[in-house]
């Protein structure tokens, strides 16, 4: 256990900085109702270039399986993908940035006898 949390703490350093700023997160708003985000998110997938794929069933994202998590982890890979393109983290007031990693207590799932945060996945743009 002590050894994952090395792992993490490592891996967190490498992704909370970019280019000496502190790492932002792209993340659902709770206001916004469920239909509203389906929709964002059906953009982001399709049209938007998202990588959708780690949300989808027996997949690593995929729990919890609620609207807010696949959302916020949607969001937040096409935020980390194009905010350097011109890219935003509106999606038609569904999002919100922050600066609060929001895989802490949620979207943390074991991935061979460790704990892997969902949050770190969302950066990969491949």
């Amino acid at each position: 256990m002590f050894h994952c949390a090395i792992c993490y703490l490592m891996t967190m350093s490498y992704y909370w900085k970019i280019s000496g700023q502190f790492m932002e997160w792209c993340i659902a708003d709770e206001q916004t109702p469920d239909d509203d985000l389906q929709r964002a998110m059906d953009w982001a997938c399709h049209v938007g270039g998202a990588n959708c794929s780690n949300i989808q069933v027996n997949h690593p994202c995929y729990l919890p399986n609620t609207m807010k998590d696949h959302a916020s982890y949607v969001f937040n890979n096409y935020y980390q993908k194009f905010k350097h393109k011109g890219g935003s983290c509106y999606f038609n007031s569904a999002a919100i940035t922050s600066d609060l990693d929001p895989s802490n207590y949620s979207l943390i799932i074991r991935l061979k006898s460790y704990y892997f945060p969902c949050f770190i996945l969302s950066f990969i743009y491949i």
